[in-house]
């Protein structure tokens, strides 16, 4: 670009170039949705900003004007996602200085977020009102997500290879499309490839059931496209049959990770099983049932100090 156009150019346009440039085919689809999302809130909030015109005052001004309708991380990934292309834009001399030092962040007041698990007694009725054929259907699915805490994509990826009946572990390297045209594709991080131990249940049960299956090919994908509240409104209706919480199938993942924990599972195990890029992710997420199992914790110490 030249010095005028430099000059010229609209804020919003320049984002929506490196886009185009720096990410499109370098991140996953859900990952450039999220991009997207954002130069459609700056083509909305900064319509007329041109990029010679991002001072810190105009940056922060942006920030604040996004933070009226978002939380406080909403609005902190918005930041991150803008931070990039503008740093660009100063090694590019577009902008002399780095508009984004300092910058504060806010946002609206979050909501009381509850995980919504089942309790081990609930869960133990759940399962026992499956209806478990000898094709494989939604039944087969919700048992699995329920034993390994696999995420959806995770799971509808699982092909019989992934199995190993002998050490008793599955592997969990891909996910399925289901938001678009299907298909294998990568995990959601690093972390998330894993292989995790699986109960001689699932073992004796999934032998049998992926023995005359094609074994590079998804267990529970068929031809017709898959869609998340299908799988919910099969797992709805169970948890109404048998009166237990209605939950969603991401529910059951939460339903697996909280069972760990009250069990006494490290922290650092529940996350590598369910494929967190850190122990930081599961800390946040359970730190309602971390906080509970530290007050049993406190307990046992003074009980055990009171009686030296």
């Amino acid at each position: 670009m030249s010095n005028d156009t430099n000059n010229n150019v609209l804020f919003s346009q320049y984002y929506a170039q490196w886009i185009d440039v720096y990410k499109k085919g370098a991140i996953r689809e859900a990952t450039m949705a999220k991009y997207l999302m954002t130069q459609r809130w700056v083509e909305k909030l900064v319509p007329e900003l041109r990029v010679s015109e991002l001072t810190r005052t105009a940056y922060q001004q942006l920030l604040n004007d996004y933070a009226r309708e978002h939380e406080r991380q909403t609005t902190l990934d918005f930041h991150h996602q803008l931070k990039g292309a503008i740093l660009d834009a100063v090694d590019e001399g577009m902008i002399e200085r780095d508009p984004t030092r300092k910058a504060i962040i806010k946002g609206k007041t979050p909501k009381a977020k509850k995980i919504k698990y089942l309790n081990q007694f609930e869960l133990h009725t759940l399962i026992a009102d499956l209806d478990i054929k000898e094709e494989p259907n939604w039944d087969w699915f919700i048992l699995l997500v329920a034993k390994t805490g696999m995420r959806f994509s995770e799971a509808l990826a699982i092909t019989p290879a992934d199995f190993d009946f002998g050490r008793q572990t599955l592997s969990i390297s891909k996910t399925w499309d289901y938001k678009g045209e299907g298909g294998f594709l990568p995990t959601k991080n690093k972390s998330s490839v894993r292989k995790i131990q699986i109960d001689w249940q699932i073992v004796v049960k999934f032998s049998e059931l992926t023995k005359t299956l094609p074994q590079d090919q998804p267990v529970f994908v068929g031809e017709s496209k898959v869609y998340n509240s299908t799988v919910n409104d099969v797992l709805t209706r169970h948890c109404r049959r048998c009166g237990i919480s209605e939950i969603s199938i991401h529910g059951l993942r939460h339903t697996h990770a909280s069972l760990l924990l009250f069990a006494g599972v490290s922290i650092a195990s529940v996350a590598r099983r369910l494929g967190h890029a850190s122990m930081t992710t599961t800390q946040k997420t359970y730190l309602h049932i971390i906080q509970e199992l530290e007050n049993k914790d406190v307990d046992l110490v003074m009980r055990t100090l009171s009686g030296l």
